[in-house]
């Protein structure tokens, strides 16, 4: 009987050795598993941190780039095209409240009539374009290449577009592929068509007509 209860005592002391061994290695293994979350969560925390500082910065940087556009062209009389960079010639259109600087170009120039594919005379003037958005002062920030087209319907090419929408996406597309391929980051820039929906001028005219056919490109300088 005595053999017998030993015997039984050392079964229950080796049960109970092993139970908690068991119960520190699951223990280590939580502890383990909560340190890789804690860890995680720290590294996603500190660059959340780190991007909201960029974003931050960038936006003090454009509103600084705005504040001096605005005194250049209030202070030393130059155009908003001149005080941009993009030169005398380039139909720019400066916008303070909203942050944007406009470079619009007219259809005729870059492409001919229902058509999307780019003209090969207008590329020095995309090139220079592109030079200037390169410049330090627009480097990395948004850009939006906007279609546009008057309430015509589609003639000649009905067979190629369904309506002016399309096309007028087509041909921002053509612009903003362009762009991409002569060194603007595709993650800053994006196309956006908005057919015949925005005009800028009456399009009972011919002349109105003309100008309601462009492309625009949209600069976010606090973005």
């Amino acid at each position: 009987m005595q053999a017998a209860g030993k015997k039984t005592i050392a079964l229950l002391i080796c049960f109970v050795f092993i139970t908690l061994m068991s119960g520190c290695t699951n223990w280590k293994k939580e502890y383990d598993a909560l340190l890789v979350q804690h860890r995680n969560l720290q590294g996603r925390y500190e660059a959340k941190e780190l991007r909201e500082n960029e974003l931050s910065d960038a936006v003090v940087m454009g509103q600084q780039t705005i504040d001096e556009l605005q005194r250049q062209i209030d202070e030393l009389n130059k155009t908003p095209a001149e005080a941009s960079g993009f030169g005398p010639g380039v139909d720019v259109a400066f916008d303070p409240s909203k942050g944007t600087v406009t470079v619009t170009l007219e259809n005729s120039i870059l492409f001919d009539s229902g058509k999307a594919a780019l003209k090969q005379a207008t590329i020095s003037e995309l090139d220079h374009i592109r030079s200037v958005l390169r410049d330090g002062r627009y480097a990395g920030k948004p850009i939006d290449v906007v279609g546009h087209t008057d309430t015509d319907p589609i003639r000649k090419t009905k067979d190629k577009w369904k309506d002016n929408l399309e096309l007028s996406a087509q041909r921002a597309l053509s612009v903003a592929r362009y762009l991409i391929g002569k060194g603007i980051a595709d993650e800053d820039i994006r196309a956006v068509g908005c057919g015949a929906s925005r005009p800028v001028d009456s399009n009972a005219t011919s002349a109105g007509k003309a100008k309601n056919r462009r492309v625009e490109i949209v600069v976010y300088l606090r973005g």
